[in-house]
């Protein structure tokens, strides 16, 4: 059976695969152009911080393309915290650290998982409420070292404008189940990095009509 991710019936679908590892196909689309960009905007050394890590296949590419980077996977479900360890130990990553259990949409974890170089986050933002965002910004700002960088990708409203038809039809899917939920605008979220004492470094337009939004903490 298909097993659902950080919000339940809003999330991405995983396939089980060999032992505990699922596998994700929008995961394994969006594999190349996330390597890139991190190649491009992730510092070279230092502590990694995905949020909301799924099945592992990302991390697992992450860690392989940035080996001087040191990977700590994140996700609140124990199956997909099963996933990503086997698929870390398949690859035989010596840079990737055991899963562990962290709500990103809760107070308090930004000052526990502090002196991050880097935190990354890929579609999410569009699953959860506006509350529960900029509640995550805040705490993935608090969690960054000097000079770290906070990395989010995925589908955002350009100026409050839906973009695609694609865009469109998934936004109103969201929202009829959950008006709670739907695509950020690109310059609320913006807006929330920078009240969070980040500075916006670089607004990429990705494949799909996608959009990353790279932040870093000053100093460093």
């Amino acid at each position: 059976m298909p097993v659902r991710s950080f919000s339940g019936e809003f999330a991405s679908i995983a396939e089980p695969s060999d032992g505990d590892k699922l596998f994700a196909p929008s995961a394994a689309r969006n594999m190349s152009p996330l390597c890139d960009l991190l190649g491009e905007f992730a510092p070279d050394t230092g502590r990694a911080l995905e949020i909301a890590s799924g099945t592992g296949q990302h991390v697992t590419s992450f860690a392989a393309h940035l080996p001087g980077l040191s990977w700590q996977p994140t996700e609140p479900g124990a199956e997909r915290r099963a996933s990503i360890d086997a698929h870390v130990v398949e690859a035989g990553l010596a840079n990737v650290r055991p899963a562990i259990h962290l709500d990103a949409t809760a107070s308090g974890w930004g000052a526990a998982q502090g002196g991050q170089d880097l935190v990354f986050l890929s579609n999410l933002l569009h699953l959860i409420s506006s509350t529960e965002a900029w509640t995550l910004i805040d705490e993935a700002a608090a969690a960054l070292a000097p000079g770290g960088r906070f990395i989010v990708y995925g589908p955002f409203m350009r100026g409050g404008e839906l973009t695609s038809d694609g865009d469109v039809s998934f936004h109103e899917g969201l929202q009829a189940r959950d008006p709670e939920v739907g695509y950020k605008d690109d310059f609320d979220v913006i807006d929330r990095m920078q009240a969070a004492g980040l500075d916006l470094v670089a607004a990429i337009e990705m494949p799909a009509n996608n959009l990353a939004l790279i932040a870093q903490a000053p100093g460093g």
